[in-house]
């Protein structure tokens, strides 16, 4: 059964994983008519919604630390990594943030170690880490693209890759409270929308009907909302609850490699040299870290 299981989280995050990689498309659609503050509240609202008509179950919190876990979690892994991830989009090359944000499983690994005594990360995991990095860089600095620091843009790419492995760290406790992940993934979903007022009251959002119910914008609303946020979400935080926080985090080096595929498939966009050998490179990098894991597991 324990075997099962394994397999189940393992499936169920590397469907996550596939759909997000897949994002870009229906966000760069999007771009053209919202902003993107506008595209995360109304994707999690969606989210939200469609959370509570699966499971209409009413959480029962047991104590203020665990209100306070879920507080956190919905602050981590949805208010601040999406803006800031959004935000470094702004300020510094699309390139600069896919290669810091991939840096979100070695953060993963070292919180794990620190605040949840897990394994610490060894000489295995940390080859498998550069390696994945070095081909994510094959990946996104194509063609015209060079290597250029913008400060500004580069924190915040680096800060959301923290609170992503802190969101890891949070749900990984969440976890162990016993609750079903749909309304323990609910919850956090209600923080996130909840820290994002004081940022809509900053930069406020327009309700555009006529835009929202163009047919082309609905349909990617309802992909990001319901599959990316909702759906994606519980598969994550399940597979989080199953496999523990730096095996799941791992998967995130894949995330540009089904991107470049999507890329390929969708918009006709050609392979490069460079693209395949980096695809090959983060695959073997995560397949080093994911091993490393799984033998010590094993032990």
């Amino acid at each position: 059964m324990n075997k099962q299981n394994h397999l189940y989280g393992h499936l169920a995050c590397a469907f996550s994983i596939f759909v997000w990689g897949t994002t870009f498309i229906s966000t760069k659609v999007l771009l053209r008519s919202f902003t993107p503050l506008e595209i995360l509240f109304f994707r999690f609202i969606i989210g939200y919604a469609a959370l509570w008509i699966a499971c209409p179950r009413i959480l029962k919190i047991k104590s203020i630390k665990e209100e306070i876990c879920f507080a956190c979690a919905g602050l981590c892994g949805v208010t601040l990594y999406f803006l800031m991830e959004n935000f470094a989009l702004t300020y510094t090359l699309t390139s600069n943030v896919s290669t810091i944000i991939a840096a979100a499983p070695f953060f993963t690994a070292l919180f794990d170690w620190i605040f949840l005594r897990g394994q610490k990360p060894g000489i295995r995991f940390m080859a498998g880490f550069i390696t994945a990095i070095a081909g994510i860089g094959l990946i996104s600095f194509q063609g015209n693209s060079v290597v250029e620091l913008n400060p500004l843009g580069d924190f915040l790419a680096l800060s959301a890759a923290i609170t992503w492995a802190a969101y890891s760290v949070f749900t990984k406790k969440i976890g162990e409270y016993g609750h079903g992940t749909i309304e323990a993934t609910r919850r956090i979903f209600f923080y996130g929308l909840l820290f994002m007022i004081p940022v809509l009251a900053i930069l406020p959002i327009r309700f555009d009907f006529e835009k929202i119910s163009n047919a082309s914008n609905l349909l990617n609303f309802l992909f990001l909302g319901l599959g990316a946020s909702a759906l994606c979400f519980v598969t994550w935080n399940y597979a989080v609850k199953v496999l523990g926080t730096v095996k799941t985090s791992v998967y995130i080096y894949a995330v540009p490699v089904i991107t470049v595929i999507t890329s390929m498939l969708v918009l006709n966009e050609s392979l490069t040299l460079q693209s395949f050998f980096g695809i090959i490179l983060t695959l073997i990098g995560l397949i080093i870290s994911e091993n490393k894991f799984k033998k010590q597991a094993s032990a």
